[in-house]
């Protein structure tokens, strides 16, 4: 991809990389916040640090093709899976990546493009850019999370991302909201990510689906369960299918029972929502912060709005760009 027509070439711009299980996302970013070219490649993830190391290289250096001489970036973000080191851009052992294990990713990319290299979880990153350039711009103390797959969060302290002893805080998305709950394939119970991510909302809805065979949610998957997912149950609903309805309205919830703790435990000064499954939300924001009322302990939870993110699909873009601004 090519320059946006009428970007400035005089501006010096910031790489931002999202690293996944399977592919690459990279980013030339503006100090706007602005994508102003990107480029997708695959990940190998399962051949070796070597390997996975090229794949990364391979796509940064597509990404720089066509960037004049002088328009050398400032530095270079990267967005990878957990768990990892933040301090020391080190990533542990993440299990969608089984090629790094105590992989030195950010020495290691320093080394050939001899930029400034900083490395982060993804959703932490996601929640930075939008403090700097997105629907947390106004706020000191922001509460971010990203609902999809899984369910990732951060917090950000006065533009700063709050990390905890060893990097591993904000794991907001296993907080048991149910002692007795079913079981999270991280051991423990009653996870919301276990309870409302995408995979649980389609979940939930495929064991309703048994009762109600004349759904058009159903036939939206062809008359097949396994094939309903989220994002059916999001249109669906939006179609005012009545298991749709019934299965979101649930979601609504247990989404709003939580960050009814957020509200207590931290009182940010604004929530923020962004992932696959924050577009199904966008029409019950006022219905979360409702449910709060009688329902937390602090006094005030009407003035802590709930907000879309700016960053859909490129969140990690952004976010991997806004380490550099740190």
């Amino acid at each position: 991809m090519q320059f946006r027509e009428g970007e400035l070439v005089s501006e010096q711009f910031l790489v931002g990389v999202d690293i996944g299980g399977t592919k690459i996302a990279a980013g030339l970013v503006n100090h706007q916040g602005e994508i102003v070219k990107h480029v997708r490649a695959h990940m190998v993830a399962n051949s070796g640090p070597a390997a996975g190391l090229d794949c990364v290289v391979k796509a940064i250096r597509e990404l720089l093709e066509g960037v004049p001489p002088n328009q050398k970036p400032a530095a270079l973000g990267v967005c990878a899976p957990g768990p990892l080191d933040p301090k020391k851009g080190v990533i542990i052992n993440p299990p969608n990546v089984p090629c790094w294990r105590n992989f030195p990713l950010a020495d290691e990319l320093h080394k050939i493009f001899h930029l400034p290299v900083k490395v982060e979880n993804d959703a932490k990153a996601a929640g930075l850019a939008e403090v700097l350039w997105g629907a947390g711009a106004d706020y000191h103390n922001v509460f971010y999370a990203t609902i999809g797959t899984g369910i990732g969060a951060a917090i950000i302290f006065n533009g700063k991302i709050y990390h905890g002893r060893t990097g591993a805080a904000a794991e907001a998305g296993h907080m048991g909201i149910q002692f007795d709950g079913p079981q999270c394939p991280c051991g423990k119970r009653g996870c919301i990510e276990y309870l409302a991510s995408g995979p649980a909302i389609a979940r939930r809805a495929r064991k309703k689906l048994q009762e109600s065979p004349n759904s058009s949610l159903l036939q939206m998957a062809g008359g097949n369960l396994e094939n309903v997912t989220g994002e059916m149950v999001g249109k669906a609903s939006a179609e005012k299918d009545a298991v749709a309805m019934e299965v979101v309205r649930e979601t609504v919830d247990v989404l709003a029972y939580w960050l009814g703790n957020v509200v207590d435990f931290l009182e940010p000064d604004v929530i923020i929502l962004g992932g696959g499954v924050s577009s199904m939300l966008a029409a019950h924001l006022d219905e979360i912060r409702a449910r709060w009322k009688g329902a937390v302990l602090n006094p005030w939870p009407e003035r802590i709005p709930v907000l879309l993110a700016r960053y859909g699909e490129e969140s990690g873009i952004a976010g991997a760009a806004a380490l550099c601004r740190m």
